[in-house]
């Protein structure tokens, strides 16, 4: 019986650590155009902005949806704002948008280069 409360307890802490899917570095572009770095650990995350100036997060992840090959991660911060981390390709995770709660674009993430918000959904 305590091996499977052990499990369990496992279960639910290991989930609440951020996803591998946007853990890492990205480079990331506000609506103004203006260029930050982020870095997301399994329970942080850094915001580095153009001047240098880094400010830590602490998160857990909330939520996965997953919608025709869509994924969106739910994080929300230990102050209790509530984020999103959406990928809109199904076929490419290594650019995304991060959003408000009310699902406003915040930031444009790419793992290579500096976005805009049209990059990511212009016709091919």
């Amino acid at each position: 019986m305590s091996i499977a409360l052990l499990g369990v307890l496992t279960v639910i802490l290991v989930g609440c650590s951020g996803s591998d899917t946007y853990r890492g570095s990205w480079k990331a572009t506000d609506a103004k155009g203006e260029k930050f770095e982020l870095f997301f650990n399994a329970k942080d995350f850094t915001v580095r902005n153009s001047s240098g100036k880094k400010e830590k997060f602490e998160y857990s992840q909330n939520s996965v949806q997953i919608e025709n090959a869509v994924s969106t991660y739910g994080i929300q911060l230990a102050d209790g704002r509530g984020y999103q981390i959406n990928f809109p390709k199904s076929d490419d995770e290594s650019m995304g948008l991060i959003k408000d709660e009310n699902g406003t674009p915040l930031y444009v993430i790419s793992r290579k280069a500096y976005l805009k918000y049209e990059d990511i959904f212009k016709l091919n």
